[in-house]
């Protein structure tokens, strides 16, 4: 068998030097149990998950209420004109009851021809009777004790069509603050029980995700009159606002 050359000798004792000398670092690489920052790894500090509602309840002051004007005619020009007039009376109440411009917006405007189906059980093709026009406005206004005035004037002024009223806050997102800080602390109570059922010191709040929104009261607004010199009686009631917090908290020893 040859001998090595010198070269060869040279080269076997550098890649062994080198393997001697990585293998150290590679084992110290691997961190330990015991190492800083290793506990989130182990299974002594389980995750608890729960959502938490909090509702709060308060009087509106704010109302919207759609009002609406249908007219027909033979033609579509002379519905369309009957139709500017008496929204144009219509909106003239609103202003005269101290709505202001900027709450009072157009929501819906259509002009649809009419027909009559009845001679179809005939057999004969339906017949054309005219043109049809119907124009919405979505009324604002934070006067809520005279509302039923309101109501009765748009009546008066023209208004064959009425839809509402909606009661709301107009700053819901500061009564949402209350309904928050009270939701963390019955988190935080929740939490706290858990982690002592569960033979644990405590519970430390890692995540917070909130959710929820207004919930509108059921439909206060009577249909009818109870006299003719007596405004609609309305009854705003309540309206809440309510959040729920998806909390994730971690158990610790």
């Amino acid at each position: 068998m040859a001998r090595p050359t010198f070269t060869q000798s040279l080269f076997a004792a550098a890649a062994s030097y080198a393997f001697l000398t990585a293998g150290p670092a590679l084992a110290q690489a691997a961190p330990t149990p015991h190492q800083p920052g290793m506990h989130a790894m182990t299974t002594d500090a389980p995750l608890l998950s729960f959502s938490i509602t909090e509702d709060v309840r308060s009087s509106p002051n704010r109302a919207s209420i759609g009002a609406g004007v249908q007219t027909q005619a033979a033609t579509a020009v002379e519905a369309m004109r009957l139709n500017a007039t008496q929204m144009t009376a219509v909106i003239a109440a609103l202003r005269a009851r101290g709505v202001l411009e900027r709450d009072i917006q157009t929501s819906g405007l259509s002009l649809a021809a009419q027909y009559d189906y009845a001679p179809q059980q005939n057999g004969q093709p339906p017949r054309f009777i005219g043109y049809q026009v119907s124009n919405t406005v979505r009324v604002t206004t934070s006067n809520i004790a005279r509302l039923g005035e309101l109501l009765d004037a748009l009546v008066t002024s023209g208004a064959t069509n009425l839809d509402g009223p909606n009661f709301f806050a107009a700053d819901p997102d500061a009564m949402l603050d209350t309904a928050r800080d009270t939701a963390l602390r019955r988190a935080s109570e929740r939490a706290a029980r858990y982690a002592r059922a569960a033979g644990y010191a405590t519970a430390r709040l890692i995540s917070v995700t909130e959710g929820g929104g207004f919930t509108p009261p059921p439909m206060p607004m009577m249909a009818r009159m109870e006299a003719a010199d007596a405004a609609t009686p309305i009854q705003p009631g309540q309206v809440t606002n309510g959040i729920t917090l998806s909390v994730q908290y971690r158990l610790e020893r």
